[in-house]
């Protein structure tokens, strides 16, 4: 997991235009390495999903990105500006090179249509010269690599329970053999059961065809457990990022810290939840400085007026003084004035 399959560098979302324009996504500099589940976090209306979806231009009216880079890096190739395809290069790169699980997937299917004439649909869009034969075969295959029989191909979606239908969009998202999968809060309506077989099975299917995965959610117990890398945003911005054991052993935000103080341990002595005083802000009117510092209980006075840089603090670093785009996977970031970094940004 060392070499990038995808770098949001510096992208920006906004919501409507001019002086009345909400600033949803500001500044955010993300990667995401080949073979790797990269964990975004965050209370509702942290940007998380309209992350997702600027990435991939789905962004819908009134959302604009403003400014940044979303590179993909093809096997072999020169990387490319997903911001800059035009609508040709942009449809073979959907599905194709990157596919999406939506939030609230398992209720997405065609309510009038089968599971076989909905997943032979996504083949044939992207290879119309396949034969019907062909498509129903790999059809097939995607059930099966999801853990469902075959017969199910005939089914309705409300004949499925819930775990099988979101099963039904992993295998639809896996169907052309993506290199990066995202998955938004694809599990937030499934018990907690169910949420952990789908887990664990898209684990197993990151190791056996090597994909990537963003996954989205608000609970960050789940990312903890599954995921490789965790970044935390808040306020439309990027807080923290580390390795999911380096973040619950030692989170250095505050926020972070709230996250995981307010979920509880599933093994050990029992302990108190503390939660997150407040409400997220309103990106309407967001507050000077550290957009966190209203609910911080080490807010200082600096947190008021100047905005923290993400950046590796010195005593964390892998490697002295690396630069933002060249540091290890391994090293933390942070934006908190309680861990400044250099103000050159290395």
């Amino acid at each position: 997991m060392t070499d990038a399959v995808l770098e949001i560098r510096g992208l920006n979302v906004d919501y409507g235009l001019g002086e009345d324009a909400v600033h949803a996504i500001r500044d955010v500099d993300l990667t995401l390495h080949r073979g790797e589940v990269l964990g975004l976090a965050g209370e509702s209306g942290s940007g998380k999903s309209t992350l997702a979806y600027g990435l991939t231009r789905l962004l819908p009216p009134p959302g604009v990105i403003t400014g940044g880079e979303v590179l993909y890096h093809p096997d072999g190739g020169d990387p490319v500006d997903v911001l800059r395809m035009d609508h040709a290069a942009l449809r073979r790169f959907r599905w194709a090179e990157t596919a999406i699980v939506f939030q609230g997937a398992m209720n997405s299917l065609n309510p009038v249509h089968r599971i076989s004439t909905q997943l032979t649909d996504v083949i044939k869009a992207h290879d119309p010269r396949g034969t019907s034969a062909a498509r129903l075969a790999r059809a097939r295959e995607l059930l099966h690599l999801v853990g469902i029989s075959a017969d199910r191909l005939e089914s309705y979606p409300h004949q499925l329970s819930g775990g099988m239908r979101q099963r039904v969009m992993i295998g639809m998202a896996l169907a052309l053999e993506p290199k990066v999968v995202i998955m938004d809060e694809p599990t937030t309506a499934l018990d907690v059961v169910v949420q952990r077989q789908i887990l664990r099975q898209l684990v197993e299917l990151r190791e056996r065809l090597g994909f990537s995965v963003v996954f989205i959610t608000h609970d960050l117990s789940l990312l903890v457990e599954f995921s490789d890398r965790i970044a935390i945003m808040y306020g439309g911005r990027i807080v923290e990022e580390a390795a999911s054991a380096d973040l619950y052993r030692d989170p250095l935000h505050p926020y972070s810290h709230g996250l995981l103080n307010s979920f509880p341990a599933l093994r050990g002595p029992k302990r108190e939840l503390t939660g997150i005083p407040g409400s997220p802000p309103d990106l309407r009117g967001m507050p000077s400085g550290c957009a966190f510092h209203p609910r911080c209980p080490h807010a200082m006075e600096r947190c008021g007026v100047e905005v923290p840089v993400l950046g590796v603090p010195p005593d964390k670093s892998t490697t002295a003084h690396v630069a933002v785009d060249q540091r290890s996977p391994a090293d933390r970031t942070v934006a908190c004035w309680l861990h400044p970094v250099h103000d050159d940004g290395f």
